[in-house]
């Protein structure tokens, strides 16, 4: 009996340790850089930056369905977070991304990491990832290898909406 009531005890003291609201205020931050382009975005990204580490996964996410303008602020948003476990996702972005201004941007944030000798792991690993970009293109791959349609039966984010509110970043 008392092993029972023990066990029910701290089932119930660890669910609300284990309860996380974050995912959702990370969520709710990256809607407002995907959906907007106005006074809301700057704020929207300092509070996402704040969430460090924890907010890559769900903007890895959010770059495979949002519009370019919102790829942008999500690419941006990682180079303000600034943590090299960004690194893999910006260079997929550099080299698969089909709007040129987010490969642009994402190959321009791994290049700034990479010469940034603050964080030698980050500018290592950014390193590494500006060499295997060019490698791959020399390879001729890239956004357009099967296509501007993209890949046979994938979805593409080429018509989606973009952000409402100002002109799209970059343009």
């Amino acid at each position: 009996m008392n092993r029972c009531v023990a066990a029910l005890l701290l089932a119930a003291l660890a669910g609300p340790a284990c309860e996380d609201g974050s995912h959702a205020d990370i969520a709710d931050e990256i809607n407002i850089l995907v959906r907007r382009n106005d006074q809301l975005v700057p704020p929207a990204m300092e509070r996402l930056a704040a969430y460090k580490r924890a907010a890559i996964p769900q903007i890895e996410t959010s770059l495979h369905t949002a519009a370019p303008a919102g790829r942008l602020h999500l690419v941006a948003a990682m180079a303000r977070i600034g943590d090299g476990e960004a690194v893999p996702i910006l260079r997929h972005a550099a080299l698969f991304d089909v709007a040129p201004e987010v490969r642009t941007a994402a190959e321009a944030v791994l290049s700034r990491w990479a010469a940034d000798p603050s964080d030698s792991g980050r500018a290592a690993r950014a390193g590494t990832a500006i060499a295997e970009l060019a490698r791959r293109r020399a390879a001729g791959e890239g956004p357009l290898l099967y296509g501007d349609g993209g890949l046979p039966g994938v979805p593409s984010t080429v018509g989606a909406p973009d952000p409402v509110g100002g002109s799209p970043p970059g343009r």
